[in-house]
């Protein structure tokens, strides 16, 4: 949900704390007007057994599985359509899960809190759900699943199981205060009044702020005695500002198959060089593990014994320049700079011994240490957020206040890249949805 001003805070004992409210126009308000503003809401109160907030994966999900069990359901969203980063996942294809996905491929201070949600609802039952809807779909690689046609597909489907079990969206609606009352909780929305006697909350995390992201989760899960783990942007890009960044420049576009390392993870997949700095898929993967003024070991050629075969074109070859070696594993250009730039190009037979093997060693552990990452401004996910211990693994519900559920982004969950993130939002949705 947007926003950016919290005004009040409160506890969780019946009190009520005001949320952030949706960047508006601001309009000049005569004194009359502003005295209306602060009259109390005299709408009819809608009731209702679940309301959801944030129409996004998980909120969708959550909403028609809830709903087929004859639960009542309100689906709130700030947006004016439903499910946009669904409509820009994968390239516009929408990497809907993955073949291989386990607990392993996610990130958390509580690492087992995930496996409940993800045994009792796995990938193929999301694949059967999609099949249902004949949905044609192709593995790209890695065990990721993408759409043959559009992500628009994977929408279509959720909203199509929201509208057979009887769902109410209501978009660009947004939340103003929440009140726990003894039978649940009592909304205070643009839309008006609302009580219901389940609350979930399925807004996500930061990452995309472009695309309406804010903190409203995190924000909701403190007024209710929850702590929120620090967050941080992850599967993102990183920036490069020393001597380093005329090299990505140079070679921005260039993709190269390696192996990247840090913190005791490596992922073995294409970086990309950009005008600022790396990206590409294993750069993205390794971005989660990394911390602010750590290294990064980049192995440019993971299926060479570098040594060896620096030793066999010595042998063979000893009039070769290095750069006309480099360019039958590298492109032409990239060979050329980091020939000149890296080694100083030469017949490799002129290289001492102790020279190539710093040069082996600069080409299967380049030390790479980053300025930063591009931020949430082009994350894919967020890292931390509400602490999973505080949350039942089971139901998704907050253990600090009955009837308030977390799902997806907001909690302290984050996949991998591949389909993972998308697998724990309809994991966590359906195990949610059960018990709302």
């Amino acid at each position: 949900m947007p926003g950016s001003v919290a005004a009040v805070r409160a506890s969780a004992s019946g009190s009520c704390v005001k949320l952030p409210r949706p960047p508006q126009r601001r309009r000049r308000q005569s004194k009359q007007g502003r005295r209306e503003a602060v009259v109390q809401d005299t709408r009819e109160v809608r009731d209702t057994d679940v309301v959801i907030v944030g129409a996004g994966a998980a909120g969708l999900m959550c909403a028609a599985l809830a709903a087929q069990r004859g639960r009542r359901v309100l689906l709130l969203d700030h947006a004016n359509k439903a499910g946009k980063k669904i409509l820009m996942s994968g390239g516009g294809n929408c990497n809907f899960t993955n073949l291989y996905t386990e607990p392993a491929n996610f990130l958390s201070q509580n690492p087992h809190f995930c496996k409940s949600a993800l045994a009792r609802f796995t990938q193929w039952d999301f694949i059967a759900l999609v099949s249902k809807h004949n949905i044609p779909y192709h593995e790209k690689k890695l065990g990721q699943l993408f759409c043959d046609n559009k992500s628009i597909d994977i929408l279509r489907m959720l909203l199509a199981e929201c509208a057979d079990a009887g769902v109410t969206p209501m978009l660009e609606t947004s939340v103003e205060t929440i009140e726990k009352t003894q039978e649940g909780y009592a909304l205070a929305t643009s839309a008006g009044p609302m009580r219901c006697q389940s609350l979930v909350i399925a807004t996500g995390g930061l990452s995309i702020p472009s695309m309406g992201a804010t903190g409203f989760g995190y924000q909701v899960a403190k007024q209710f005695g929850h702590h929120v783990l620090p967050t941080r942007a992850g599967l993102v890009p990183f920036t490069i500002t020393d001597q380093l960044k005329d090299l990505c420049n140079e070679l921005s576009g260039t993709s190269v198959d390696c192996l990247v390392s840090c913190n005791g993870k490596s992922f073995r997949e294409n970086i990309l060089f950009t005008h600022r700095g790396l990206s590409g898929p294993a750069i993205l993967q390794i971005s989660s593990y990394w911390l602010p003024g750590q290294a990064v070991e980049i192995n440019l050629l993971p299926d060479l014994d570098i040594p060896d075969w620096l030793a066999r074109q010595r042998n063979d070859r000893p009039n070769a320049e290095l750069k006309t070696l480099l360019a039958e594993l590298f492109t032409k250009k990239m060979a050329a700079l980091i020939g000149e730039q890296w080694f100083v190009s030469k017949p490799i037979k002129q290289y001492t011994h102790a020279e190539l093997e710093q040069i082996a060693a600069r080409l299967g552990a380049w030390q790479v240490v980053p300025a930063g990452t591009e931020g949430y401004r082009t994350a894919e996910v967020t890292l931390g957020g509400v602490d999973t211990k505080e949350v039942s693994s089971k139901t998704m519900e907050s253990l600090k206040s009955p009837g308030l559920y977390f799902i997806v982004e907001v909690l302290d969950v984050t996949g991998h890249l591949g389909g993972f993130n998308f697998q724990w939002a309809w994991a966590s949705a359906h195990a949610a949805a059960q018990f709302v």
